[in-house]
């Protein structure tokens, strides 16, 4: 099996995760996991963008068409969706395969702190799956 795309960033962000949720636990806001995942990623030594506006390409069309907001991008490579509710749903995995699609990256990790135990889902961008 061939290696997967940005291992060694996703490791370090799903072990930052688990690091937040073992030490928050779940049922706070969003925005608290949030800033503390950012805290941990730095520890791990990875370079991030939070809450940034990220640009919302179409199709093959050069300029952007619009903005939205991403939780993480990091390294410029890997996209960071966090959510803090109770179980991950179907339309939260279709919802960050928009988001890639849309920002013109390859790989994400969908992490909800919500649940009593941690949960992420890899989701990476084929061709297969615009």
């Amino acid at each position: 099996m061939s290696e997967l795309k940005h291992k060694d960033i996703t490791e370090k962000i799903i072990g930052a995760s688990f690091e937040v949720h073992k030490f928050l636990g779940n049922g706070f806001q969003e925005v608290i996991y949030q800033r503390a995942l950012a805290w941990e990623i730095k520890q791990a030594g990875l370079e991030y963008a939070r809450e940034i506006e990220q640009d919302i390409y179409y199709k093959e069309l050069p300029e952007p068409i619009g903005t939205r907001r991403a939780d993480f991008v990091v390294e410029n490579k890997v996209l960071v969706e966090l959510k803090a509710i109770v179980k991950l749903e179907d339309v939260h995995l279709a919802q960050a395969l928009n988001y890639l699609k849309a920002y013109r990256l390859e790989v994400c990790l969908l992490i909800n702190f919500g649940a009593k135990s941690l949960e992420f889902k890899r989701l990476v961008l084929t061709n297969k799956s615009v």
